[in-house]
Parts: structure tokens; C-alpha cells; sequence
């Protein structure tokens, strides 16, 4: 059962992807570095905000490779106004809230839906699970996947990952 659901979940993420367009509108595969990709795509400026805020978008634009689970702009619209401005000025929480969206190394769709988790640089691990056609990292549905940048790979999400306490 656990291998048809994850057949289906492969041809769905398959599919986001197909014919080698770009799996984000404005992404250019290959144009740069995984902030320069986020950045072209449009629709991650708060994203891009908080990691420059947090110091993080210059590690981002180091080698890696790194996988970055993005929620888009619609994403942290959902976080309520008053958690996302006290993010803004906890830098440590809001670098730890970051780190938990990364993972070392380059994890393609096909690599993801074979996990159940992995292990974020903040240090603590995401659960990822595949029910039906869907993939979720956490609460979050993974909505785009294999943008690929010069320096790892960019899935999309529609939430916002909050570490647990601790």
C-alpha cells in the first residue's frame, strides 16, 4: 500500500514539474544561487525579508547543496501579524524558525517522498508524510517542487514551519 502511495505521489510531483518548465512562475532553472531563484520567482519577498533580517541569506548563497521547504508569500500571510512582528524582533528565534525550512544536501521530490523525516539545520526534524497524491512536510502541502538552483533545490509550501519548543 505504502508503495502505491508513494508511486502516486512521485507522478504528482512529477507532474508539477513536467515537460522541464519551471516549477515556480518566473524561476529560470539554473539562473543562481537559492536566494537569487526565491528572489526572481516573485513570491517569496517575505521570505527573502526574513532571512536578510536574520543574516541568513548570505549563507543561502554558499555552496551546499541545501533543500529549502519555501512557503510562499501567501504562506506567512496566514501567520497571525503579531507572531510574525515578534519573529521580526527575536533575531535567534526567528533564525531558528529559518534553519527549520532547510536541510543539507539536495533532496529531490523523488528523494522526499521516500522519507518520513529529515533533519533541518535548526537541528530538529521536519515529518514528512504522503497521503494520496500530496506530499506534506510537517503541516504544510507541498505545492511545487525540484526548483532547481545552483546551489541545492527549492520545494514550495503553502504554511509556515514552526519548530517545536524545546
Amino acid at each position: 500500500m505504502r508503495s502505491l502511495r508513494t508511486a502516486a505521489a512521485l507522478a504528482a510531483v512529477g507532474s508539477l514539474t513536467a515537460l522541464g518548465t519551471p516549477a515556480v512562475a518566473g524561476a529560470r532553472p539554473q539562473q543562481g544561487d537559492i536566494v537569487q531563484t526565491a528572489r526572481a520567482a516573485g513570491q517569496f519577498k517575505t521570505l527573502n525579508k526574513l532571512l536578510t533580517r536574520a543574516g541568513l541569506a548570505s549563507a543561502l548563497k554558499q555552496p551546499g547543496p541545501y533543500t529549502v521547504f519555501a512557503p510562499t508569500d501567501a504562506a506567512f500571510a496566514r501567520v497571525p501579524r503579531r507572531t510574525l512582528a515578534a519573529l521580526q524582533r527575536d533575531k535567534a528565534k526567528l533564525k531558528a524558525v529559518l534553519l527549520y525550512h532547510v536541510v543539507s544536501g539536495k533532496v529531490k521530490a523523488a528523494d522526499v517522498v521516500k522519507l518520513k523525516r529529515a533533519t533541518t539545520l535548526n537541528g530538529k526534524n521536519v515529518r514528512i508524510r504522503v497521503r494520496g497524491s500530496r506530499v506534506y512536510v510537517n503541516q504544510a502541502r507541498v505545492i511545487k517542487t525540484d526548483v532547481t538552483a545552483s546551489n541545492g533545490v527549492i520545494h514550495v509550501i503553502n504554511r509556515v514551519l514552526i519548530p517545536p519548543a524545546g
